[in-house]
């Protein structure tokens, strides 16, 4: 792991974390959206980044193959390439948080260390694992891109659920069954997010 340099030091902002979310309205947190391939994470965290932009919240939505797209073209899937994925998107979801954002990630994320890296990053409370569980066969049976047939036929190695482990959470901080409706879940979240007073209800 790289080292800091001596010379860099941490430049504190005029304006603050606080001062930003009073601007917005509403607090700054992550939204982490785990799941196996075809869960139904990205489905789940787009139609709940539209209710809350709805309601009047600042968001960003990160999502997997976006990222790989540019801040993450470099890696490849590895088991130390995903870790450094989960890593730069950690940093970057800090960051927003700091401008008062809610951010919503969807990322497999397979392995529980690296997402209690990314909660350890953050301050208490503002790290908010949300499982989609979603059984591997209706995932396979859903395959939107063709991912599982080719994890079957050999074509794609290392591939989570089938020739990769998937870590579930053991106690994530909202658990979405990813066969119900997607209303049904967007408003499980939204009320769990009222609950906590990130955004007002």
């Amino acid at each position: 792991m790289a080292q800091h340099d001596e010379n860099v030091v941490w430049h504190a902002h005029a304006v603050t974390r606080a001062e930003r979310e009073q601007q917005h309205g509403h607090q700054g947190a992550v939204l982490w959206f785990t799941g196996l391939s075809g869960s139904g994470k990205s489905t789940v965290a787009g139609a709940l980044e539209q209710a809350l932009y709805q309601a009047g919240v600042s968001t960003y939505l990160l999502d997997g193959d976006n990222v790989r797209h540019g801040l993450c073209r470099d890696l490849g899937f590895s088991d130390a390439d995903r870790k450094e994925n989960i890593r730069r998107v950690g940093e970057v979801a800090k960051l927003l948080v700091d401008a008062g954002l809610v951010v919503l990630t969807a990322f497999i994320s397979p392995h529980r260390a690296e997402r209690q890296m990314v909660r350890d990053l953050l301050a208490p409370g503002q790290f908010i694992e949300v499982f989609v569980d979603t059984p591997l066969a209706v995932c396979e049976q859903r395959d939107p891109k063709g991912l599982y047939k080719k994890a079957r036929a050999g074509e794609l190695k290392n591939f989570t659920g089938i020739d990769a482990v998937y870590e579930a959470p053991v106690a994530a901080d909202i658990h979405l069954h990813g066969e119900a409706a997607i209303t049904e879940l967007c408003a499980q979240v939204m009320a769990e997010l009222q609950r906590r007073e990130i955004i007002r209800a």
